[in-house]
C-alpha cells in the first residue's frame, strides 16, 4: 500500500532523537507550560520573525483565540473563502461572529480578492485568508483591502508551515497567524496542538490569557477563556522536528516537480505555484475527471487517495442557517467535485511515486 503520508517512516528517522526528547519530559515530570513549551514558542516566532508565539491545545482553538484576542465576537462579520476545512467557518461562528463566505480562485483555491469588497458591511471586522494545501494565499491583495477598511486579517496557516509569500513567511504577514500542528501537518507532532503568532504585544496578551480561562494570575480570571495550552510532550517532539522540516519541504518541492513532469499533455490538471509563492505542498492535490473512477482505480492498485474537501463551506449544515444554497459559489463547488489528494511526503521513493503517476494517467485515459 503507498500511503498518503507515512508517518512511521518519518519517526523511524528519527528514533533516537524523540525517544529521547519524549523521555527527558517523562523523567522531567513537567507536563504543562513547561520549558519545552516556552522554547519551542521562541523558536517558532524566531523562524517565522514575529515578535509573538503563544502554544494551543490545537489549530482549530489557534483560530478561535487568534480571533478572539484580535477583537472578533457577537455581531461582527468575518470573510472567510467558501472552500476549506469547516473549522475556518466553525471558529468564526464559534467566538459569535458571522463568517460571510467568497468563492476562490480556481487555480489556487485561496479566497477570490477581487470578490472581497462587494461583500464588506459595516459589521464586518477580519478577513481570514486560508493558506490552503501549502501555497500562500494572495495576502498583497488581502492586506490592502484590510489597510482600505479597517480589518483585521487573521491567517489560517494551519496547512502552510515554512511557505513563503514573497521571501517573508506565511503566517507573519496579518495581525495574527494560526498554526495547526496535527500530526499529518508539515510540522506535526504526535497528538494535536496549535499556535497563535503575532507582533502585536496587545494580542499576544490576549491569547495568552485567553488560554488559561482569561487569566494572567493563576485563579484570578479577568475574563471567559479557555483551557486550550499546548503540552510538554508535543512541544519536545516539535523542537526535534522544528530542525527538519525546511528539508522535508525541499524534498515535498522535489517529489512535486516530479509529478508536474509527469502528468504534463494529460487531462490531470497538477498545483500552480504563483509568482512570488513558495509551495510547501502539505497535499498534493490535482483536478481530475471522473474523481470516483480514479479513486477507485487507486484502491485496486493499493495506492491512497482523498478529497480534500467534499462540500464547500456554505453546503455545510452549520453554514446553511446563513442562506446558502447550491450555485452561490460555483469554484467551490467544482473544486469540491473534482480534487483529490494523491500521494505526496519526504520519505516516498521514486519508485512508489511513478506508480502513483502510471495508475492516475491510465484512470484517467480510460
Amino acid at each position: 500500500m503507498i500511503p498518503l503520508l507515512d508517518l512511521k517512516a518519518q519517526y523511524r528517522s528519527l528514533q533516537a532523537e524523540m525517544d529521547a526528547a519524549v523521555c527527558a519530559v517523562m523523567a522531567e515530570g513537567h507536563f504543562i507550560l513547561g520549558p519545552n513549551v516556552s522554547a519551542l514558542e521562541a523558536e517558532i516566532a524566531a523562524y517565522l520573525g514575529v515578535r509573538h508565539a503563544v502554544g494551543v491545545a490545537s489549530g482549530t482553538d489557534a483560530l478561535i483565540i487568534g480571533l478572539r484576542a484580535a477583537g472578533v465576537g457577537a455581531g461582527d462579520e468575518v470573510i472567510v473563502p467558501a472552500y476549506t476545512f469547516f473549522a475556518t467557518a466553525g471558529a468564526v461562528l464559534t467566538v459569535g461572529a458571522v463568517p460571510v463566505i467568497v468563492d476562490v480562485d480556481p487555480r489556487t483555491y485561496a479566497l477570490d480578492t477581487a470578490q472581497v469588497e462587494a461583500r464588506l458591511t459595516a459589521r464586518t471586522r477580519a478577513i481570514v485568508p486560508v493558506h490552503l494545501y501549502g501555497h500562500p494565499a494572495p495576502m498583497e491583495a488581502v492586506l490592502a483591502l484590510a489597510r482600505k477598511h479597517h480589518l483585521r486579517v487573521v491567517e489560517d496557516n494551519a496547512q502552510a508551515f515554512g511557505a513563503r509569500y514573497h521571501g517573508q513567511r506565511t503566517a507573519s504577514l496579518g495581525d495574527v497567524g494560526c498554526l495547526s500542528f496535527f500530526p499529518t501537518k508539515n510540522l506535526g507532532g504526535y497528538g494535536d496542538g496549535g499556535m497563535v503568532v503575532t507582533n502585536d504585544d496587545g494580542i499576544a496578551e490576549q491569547a495568552r490569557m485567553l488560554r488559561v480561562h482569561g487569566w494572567k494570575r493563576k485563579y484570578y480570571p479577568e475574563m471567559l477563556g479557555y483551557n486550550s495550552r499546548l503540552d510538554e510532550i508535543q512541544a519536545a517532539v516539535l523542537r526535534v522536528k522544528l530542525k527538519y522540516v525546511d528539508g522535508w519541504n525541499q524534498q515535498r518541492r522535489a517529489l512535486a516537480e516530479v509529478y508536474r513532469a509527469g502528468f504534463a499533455g494529460s487531462p490531470v490538471s497538477v498545483p500552480v505555484e504563483e509568482p512570488g509563492c513558495e509551495h510547501v505542498y502539505h497535499l498534493y492535490v490535482v483536478r481530475v475527471p471522473q474523481r470516483a473512477a480514479v479513486q477507485a482505480r487507486l484502491k485496486a492498485a493499493g495506492i491512497a487517495s482523498d478529497v480534500y474537501y467534499p462540500q464547500p463551506l456554505h453546503l455545510t449544515q452549520p453554514c446553511r442557517q446563513l442562506g446558502g444554497a447550491e450555485g452561490d459559489f460555483p469554484q467551490a463547488e467544482q473544486a469540491s467535485r473534482e480534487t483529490l489528494a494523491i500521494p505526496l511526503y519526504p520519505e516516498m521513493s521514486s519508485a512508489d511515486q511513478q506508480q502513483v503517476i502510471r495508475e492516475v494517467l491510465a484512470a484517467v485515459r480510460g
